[in-house]
């Protein structure tokens, strides 16, 4: 393909390398896993067997696509049926499964990532029967004046997002959707936000209507809070993404007058009457950037949250923890180590409730942790400061 010149990109871009034509190839390397470039790079078109391709990917050589852009998403899917004819075997304790089928999602990513598609710049795809996907790329990779490769699996990810971002998810506590970007967890699990929904407000929130949501995501907390009726949420995230989509749902429900979303770490300045956090429910390490809002290396914004609620709650004033009990039954983490940290950080437990998911997941008796997901319960706890 001629023109892959990529000088003009700056030697902070990655860069993916190749022979064509008997010439050297360097191209601007795209990956929002944080996926590092392929070693080794062979060219592939319409002609590639499925089994070769596979492989070769597990031999850790990825191919260019320079076929018909249809075909290249056969492929894939002929390759990901060879790769899902090895189920993990299962281990003889949950986390053992737990960590059996992390792995093998790794490798299967890693494996699935090893097909690659060309881009012109402004996310132009030249190849045969190419859908326009310059929306999608846009959104996550903001604009772009140079040609680029990525992975076809990650371009699929990027469309998927897309869609979810364009038809929006129907939250039934707000009778609203909410559209979820790229990268933010999108609030698919109504039970959580049911909980949120129907909590009893502290009663100092009569006296000072105002409450702090930790890590706000999509923003879809917040403005539960907000349409019932507290006057003020400031709403924190880290994450540019997650402000982006935060800011874009608030304003979308008419509710900037009530909620400002605020990028802190963790807790923003001041003490609040309420404070909502929903940190990720399991403790363990991500596989990549967008896995953030899943795992949670050794619960630290689990125990950041916890740490630091006494110091920003007004007196009488309560903090909502949101999380599932599926690391208890992972073996992850137990509840009396919850209940420690809980101790720990001068927090009394002032109520709890319990409800179960219903989402498709949990009664999928094909999943490694089916029988961790139908024992989960994702629970509401009331914390208040001792004394």
């Amino acid at each position: 393909m001629p023109g892959f010149n990529y000088s003009e990109a700056g030697d902070e871009s990655p860069t993916l390398q190749w022979l064509e034509a008997g010439e050297s190839r360097v191209a601007v390397w795209r990956s929002e896993a944080g996926v590092a470039p392929p070693a080794r790079v062979q060219l592939a078109d319409d002609t590639q067997s499925a089994d070769v391709a596979y492989r070769l990917a597990c031999e850790g050589t990825a191919l260019l696509w320079r076929g018909d852009f249809q075909n290249a998403r056969q492929l894939l899917q002929a390759m990901a049926r060879r790769v899902d004819r090895k189920p993990p075997k299962p281990g003889p304790a949950p986390f053992e499964v737990f960590h059996l089928q992390r792995r093998a999602q790794a490798q299967r990513a890693r494996t699935l990532g090893m097909l690659l598609i060309p881009f012109a710049a402004d996310h132009l795809i030249p190849l045969r029967r190419a859908p326009d996907v310059r929306q999608a790329c846009t959104e996550v990779y903001g604009d772009c004046a140079v040609p680029y490769v990525a992975s076809l699996r990650e371009l699929l990810g990027l469309i998927g997002a897309h869609e979810w971002r364009k038809n929006g998810v129907e939250v039934p506590a707000l009778g609203e959707r909410i559209y979820p970007h790229y990268g933010v967890f999108s609030p698919v699990r109504s039970e959580y936000v049911a909980l949120v929904a129907e909590a009893p407000l502290p009663k100092s929130q009569a006296s000072n209507s105002l409450a702090f949501d930790i890590g706000t995501g999509t923003g879809v907390l917040a403005a539960v809070l907000a349409r019932r009726g507290v006057a003020r949420v400031v709403a924190t995230d880290q994450d540019m993404r997650a402000l982006c989509c935060a800011r874009d749902n608030i304003a979308r429900l008419g509710l900037n007058a009530q909620v400002d979303v605020v990028q802190a770490n963790l807790f923003p300045p001041g003490r609040a009457p309420l404070i909502v956090c929903n940190p990720p429910w399991i403790p363990a390490r991500p596989s990549s950037p967008l896995e953030h809002a899943v795992y949670d290396p050794d619960s630290s914004m689990l125990r950041g949250f916890l740490d630091g609620l006494v110091a920003h709650l007004t007196p009488a004033g309560e903090g909502w923890l949101i999380l599932s009990d599926l690391a208890e039954h992972l073996e992850l983490r137990s509840r009396s180590e919850l209940l420690s940290l809980i101790e720990q950080a001068g927090l009394l437990v002032l109520g709890r409730t319990d409800v179960r998911p219903t989402h498709p997941r949990s009664a999928d008796v094909t999943d490694p942790l089916h029988a961790a997901r139908t024992a989960e319960v994702t629970s509401l706890w009331r914390l208040g400061a001792k004394g």
